[in-house]
């Protein structure tokens, strides 16, 4: 029971990213730049801290190093631009659908060889993406936006394929967010923007920081190890929907037929490709 509760407060942290993102750069509250500037150096501070507390060290050394900060800042930064104009559900699965596609991608392109049913998933999740974001498909997506959160799940793949084998998880999330923290300033200077930073938008970034962002990394790297591989696919299943049903109770976001239809393409084959069939 305990497992399943953390599992479940790990998920809930996960699409509150979403709703928080959208709810502070939505509504004009901060520039999307700033946002993430925040909350890389929120995360950085919980994260170090953590690492200091739980592990008595700090490393920011380590393989693939580069990667796992050049994926990262992709990863915030097309996040935060996107939710100026998604809905927060709609930004959770083209973030999910394309993280799937690229990790099926680098598998591959690492010299697996996935079975067919992986291959026909992974072909439906993409064909529910370009639904979503194809123009006049009757989802209302803004393609400039959704191209953003797209270019976000990629750089949150690469970052996952880039973690993969790593030591220590946490000491080497903290390592990445400590070393792209910096670069965040010079990136959030560069990008055009209005420069709003309103004291709830600046307040809603440190939470997306330090704790859905932080905390939650942290516990889900506590809970990983003792979850089969197949309990951690669906888990991570529930994150789009999560994240619909707080943008409309938080957001006044009601999703269409035609969006839960394309949700529901998406969320079909990744499921399809990443959830163990069992034998007769």
């Amino acid at each position: 029971m305990r497992l399943a509760l953390l599992t479940a407060l790990t998920m809930v942290a996960f699409a509150a990213n979403s709703v928080l993102n959208r709810l502070a750069v939505g509504a004009g509250g901060i520039d999307p730049g700033l946002f993430g500037t925040i909350r890389l150096w929120s995360g950085a501070l919980m994260l170090a801290g953590l690492c200091l507390v739980l592990r008595g060290r700090m490393s920011l050394g380590g393989s693939r190093r580069a990667i796992g900060v050049g994926s990262l800042l992709l990863y915030i930064y097309g996040f935060s631009a996107a939710y100026l104009a998604l809905d927060a559900g709609l930004g959770a699965l083209i973030l999910f659908g394309t993280v799937q596609v690229t990790m099926a991608a680098g598998a591959l392109a690492g010299g697996e060889r996935p079975p067919l049913r992986r291959w026909v998933g992974t072909g439906v999740a993409f064909a529910g993406l370009v639904w979503l974001l194809w123009p006049g498909s009757g989802v209302a997506v803004s393609l400039p936006h959704g191209m953003a959160m797209a270019a976000a799940g990629l750089g949150w793949g690469i970052y996952s394929l880039a973690g993969r084998g790593a030591g220590d998880p946490l000491v080497g999330t903290a390592a990445n967010f400590v070393l792209a923290a910096p670069l965040g300033l010079v990136i959030a200077l560069a990008l055009p923007g209005s420069g709003a930073a309103s004291v709830p938008g600046i307040a809603l970034a440190v939470v997306s920081g330090a704790i859905t962002s932080g905390l939650g990394y942290a516990l889900w790297y506590a809970v990983l190890p003792s979850l089969p591989a197949s309990v951690a696919a669906v888990a991570q299943l529930t994150v789009p929907p999560i994240a619909i049903a707080g943008g409309a109770v938080l957001l006044g976001e009601v999703p269409s037929a035609e969006f839960l239809a394309a949700s529901a393409v998406v969320l079909g084959g990744v499921a399809l490709s990443v959830l163990p069939l069992g034998r007769r």
